[in-house]
């Protein structure tokens, strides 16, 4: 989605140290099974004129997942430009929910695409969800 919006400096975060550490060529991997996406992730990396990654820990990846979300979500006057998000860490319970299968076929990200690109709202979406 990033390249297609032609964004050009991307902060990546995931919770494998290891697969940051071969994407960014200091470790080199012998797993057949994953060559292929290091080959792929590496041929992207090529699309941005400044890329980041970032480890953090696999009890934080939920909270990691939702970030792309929120920041698609934000406006700018720039639209390949996202400000910085301040995020605080609370100590209680959260709750998501996981959709196995796309009841439409678009990837879940098309409605927040559609809205950045042509400023409408889905039909079916209520106040609330606006």
């Amino acid at each position: 989605m990033t390249v297609d919006m032609n964004i050009k400096k991307l902060l990546d975060i995931g919770d494998s140290d290891l697969l940051i550490h071969q994407v960014q060529g200091e470790w080199t991997t012998k797993n057949v099974k994953i060559l292929s996406y290091l080959h792929c992730v590496k041929e992207l990396c090529k699309k941005f004129t400044k890329i980041e990654f970032k480890h953090i820990l696999k009890i934080q990846n939920d909270f990691t997942d939702a970030l792309p979300t929120l920041s698609s979500m934000i406006q700018h006057a720039y639209k390949n430009y996202i400000n910085p998000i301040e995020i605080k860490i609370r100590d209680h319970h959260t709750y998501n929910l996981h959709v196995d299968e796309e009841p439409d076929s678009k990837p879940w990200y098309h409605d927040i695409k559609m809205f950045l690109e042509i400023g409408e709202y889905p039909e079916s979406a209520t106040n609330d969800q606006k």
